[in-house]
């Protein structure tokens, strides 16, 4: 299915091209989905219009030659006219910038300290800040293989030097780096670099590289995005960059500098009597200096834990264990009796989680023998093990009976029953209360700086996950049954747009993963800093807050839908629930009546938070593969999409 772009302008008469250091080459609309012939691009002055970003659907095959002119985009900041991003190519000696729109520029740099001069100079590549007290996003370059050899850089990194996420200080290129003043940071040249100056009062000197042959694009979120041809992999990129922001790094980099980039640490303050302005702390963000975590909320090996024996094992007591949900169990004799396993999956749902989310924006504050109080962004001590499932409150005045033993329980990400005090965020204690009891919590370290730091963030990636899947034809109002079929097959309709679906829902898992990174080598010890921990947005509890946040959210519509279908889950993993049921559609389970499903329950939808149909197995499946594996507790819902298993589940 084509992309829903604005269509092409027609054909102009063919230019002649003249041997400008920069000129541009505006390629037509690529092939539909299905075509071997795309249009071909034409060559104009570097000064001619150019088409907006985006025009036309992707096509994995380069462009070629005839004529076609466009319209400049609208409101284009001039500054960054050419977009946000370059794919660097060399062909034939010739070196060629493949941006956004289908324009290529001439390169004309003979050396890499060179190439980033003139993406600073001339290229006009950036992106302009997400937020009033931002910064512009830095020119990024995509390097090809062969760009890497036309600038002496190897086309892939060796085991040592893919292990150590760089190449050596000592390499030639980084020698010519540093003789034209050019610094790296400390990650070095990997792939994904940053060259830079240090600033000059307002005026940036920062250059991203990015360098698909050294991984840089994870095949797991980017699928093969770094074989595509350069035209194809700069509208990718550009179509990321225009959505999200300009890549800084893994999707997971991206996903907490998106955090930073719309909630900047400071602004600019009023003019004093002298007029003149000072930076100072911008209200709602996370501030320029890390704040300590609460110990309960640190992970191992933390400063804070430095006095602990060594090999102790925290309990439950001493450690905040908010995770997602890894449950299963055996299939009782009536779910035996039916047909088949249909998995349902949350969509976004931990971008979900963080919606609405009041999380801490200081330190933590201890507190004894506190009064819990939901609106208090906090690690909480309480002991949850009275809360009874079989009994629960789902609606103001409306309890429920209930089969506890086929409920996961809402408090621990195994499902399995607390069975004395232990530490939870804020909105798995909310739970326990809304679900009909009370808590009285032993100790707490709360935030009172608190507010919703996540808001923009997640308008941000939903806005970008629902354009994408509009492209491909899944609309955020269809009925279910349409929905359930726009949803088939939709990643072959145009699988660089799928693509883009998986990086953007990468974005949100490894940018709320990011907020408690842990070490990554470099000689670290237990009880020693890391690197991480000098970020203000190294947040353990915000973390904690998004997860805890997005499995009372899947536990509350499992109890509303047993609570009114009779129906509990055989599996639950993560984002995704397990049914078992006589037919092969989500439809054959859930209760829509005159199209309208349960209200709180499992709703089909696009929108972050609703489900779509993750996959279905017979049952007769499901008893195999436990039985061959000779595991009965296996998590089917990890396997529920192909049916595939290839090793004995072991919760990794």
């Amino acid at each position: 299915m084509a992309s829903r772009a604005p269509a092409a302008p027609p054909a102009a008469a063919p230019l002649a091209v003249e041997p400008a250091r920069a000129r541009a080459v505006l390629a037509g609309p690529a092939a539909e989905p299905g075509s071997t012939t795309p249009h071909a691009p034409a060559r104009v002055s570097a000064g001619a219009p150019r088409p907006p970003a985006g025009v036309g659907p992707m096509s994995r095959r380069p462009p070629a030659s005839s004529a076609r002119t466009a319209a400049p985009a609208v409101g284009a900041d001039p500054r960054f006219e050419n977009g946000p991003l370059a794919v660097v190519d060399a062909v034939e000696g010739q070196v060629l910038a493949y941006c956004v729109g289908g324009l290529v520029l001439d390169v004309p740099a003979k050396s890499l300290p060179a190439l980033v001069e003139w993406a600073l100079r001339e290229a006009r590549l950036g992106q302009p800040k997400l937020s009033g007290s931002g910064k512009d996003a830095d020119p990024l370059l995509v390097l090809t293989e062969a760009a890497l050899e036309r600038y002496g850089l190897p086309v892939a990194l060796t085991e040592q030097e893919r292990l150590a996420g760089r190449i050596p200080e000592g390499h030639k290129v980084i020698k010519q780096l540093t003789r034209a003043n050019w610094q790296l940071t400390k990650r070095g040249f990997g792939p994904w670099g940053r060259v830079y100056r240090p600033a000059q009062g307002s005026e940036r000197s920062c250059v991203q590289v990015c360098i698909p042959s050294w991984d840089a694009l994870d095949t797991r979120h980017w699928a093969d995005a770094a074989q595509l041809a350069p035209a194809d992999l700069a509208r990718l990129l550009g179509l990321y960059a225009s959505r999200v922001m300009t890549p800084r790094g893994s999707t997971a980099v991206t996903g907490l500098e998106l955090m930073t980039a719309l909630h900047p640490p400071t602004r600019a303050s009023r003019p004093d009597a002298a007029g003149k302005r000072y930076s100072e702390h911008n209200p709602g963000s996370l501030g320029r200096d890390p704040v300590d975590c609460a110990p309960c909320e640190a992970p191992d090996g933390h400063p804070l834990l430095a006095g602990l024996p060594r090999f102790h094992q925290r309990t439950p007591a001493e450690v905040l264990m908010e995770e997602a949900y890894d449950w299963a169990r055996p299939l009782t004799d009536t779910e035996c009796l039916h047909s088949h396993l249909v998995g349902i999956d949350v969509n976004m749902a931990f971008a979900a989680g963080a919606n609405g989310l009041t999380v801490g924006l200081g330190g933590p504050e201890h507190v004894r023998q506190p009064v819990f109080d939901a609106k208090l962004p906090g690690s909480w001590l309480v002991d949850l093990s009275h809360v009874d499932l079989s009994r629960v409150r789902v609606a103001k005045d409306t309890w429920a009976q209930l089969d506890a033993s086929l409920l996961p329980s809402p408090f621990t990400p195994g499902g399995e029953r607390p069975t004395g005090p232990a530490w939870y965020a804020t909105p798995t204690v909310a739970y326990a209360v809304e679900l009909g009891y009370d808590v009285h919590p032993v100790e707490a370290y709360v935030r009172r700086d608190n507010g919703r730091y996540l808001d923009a963030w997640y308008q941000r990636l939903r806005d970008a996950y629902l354009a994408t899947m509009a492209d491909l034809g899944v609309h955020a109002d269809l009925p279910p049954q349409e929905f359930l079929v726009a949803m088939d097959g939709y990643r072959h309709r145009d699988p660089q747009l799928a693509t883009l679906v998986s990086a953007i829902k990468a974005t949100v898992k490894g940018g709320i993963g990011k907020l408690r990174e842990r070490p990554r080598g470099e000689g670290w010890k237990p009880g020693q800093p890391w690197r991480a921990l000098a970020r203000p947005t190294w947040r353990p509890d915000i973390r904690a807050a998004v997860i805890s946040r997005t499995r009372v959210n899947m536990h509350r519509k499992i109890v509303k839908h047993a609570a009114f279908t009779g129906q509990y889950p055989v599996a639950v993993l993560s984002d995704c629930a397990v049914y078992a049921c006589d037919g092969p559609s989500p439809l054959d389970f859930l209760p829509y009546r005159d199209g309208k499903p349960l209200p709180g329950g499992f709703k089909l939808g696009i929108n972050p938070g609703l489900v779509k149909h993750e996959g279905t197995q017979s049952v007769l499946w499901g008893e195999g593969v436990r039985e061959q594996f000779d595991a009965p507790g296996l998590n089917l819902a990890r396997y529920i999409k192909d049916g595939t298993v290839t090793h004995t589940d072991n919760g990794e």
